[in-house]
């Protein structure tokens, strides 16, 4: 996964969440990702709680299941997790 990480986004996600995620702890759980993680529902399901409870930003099971359709539907980049916060902070 990429460690370029915007500073745009994570200026977002902190505006959005209310709190300060350091670039640091986003870059632990990017780290995390494998390519294999958005093309398997079960670990893709599980990134998206995790990205969630991170950003204190709740995400019900109807976003998630949107989410999942819309990462294999465009074939989201799986060195891309800016885009996979892009997507959770849009609702």
């Amino acid at each position: 996964m990429s460690r370029n990480f915007s500073k745009d986004a994570l200026n977002a996600i902190n505006k959005k969440a209310g709190k300060n995620i350091s670039e640091g702890a986003v870059k632990r759980l990017a780290g995390t990702v494998k390519p294999g993680t958005l093309q398997s529902e079960a670990q893709l399901r599980q990134l998206i709680k995790q990205v969630s409870a991170m950003a204190n930003v709740p995400v019900s099971e109807a976003t998630i299941k949107e989410i999942i359709h819309a990462v294999k539907k465009t074939g989201a980049n799986p060195n891309s997790m800016e885009t996979l916060m892009k997507m959770m902070l849009k609702k």
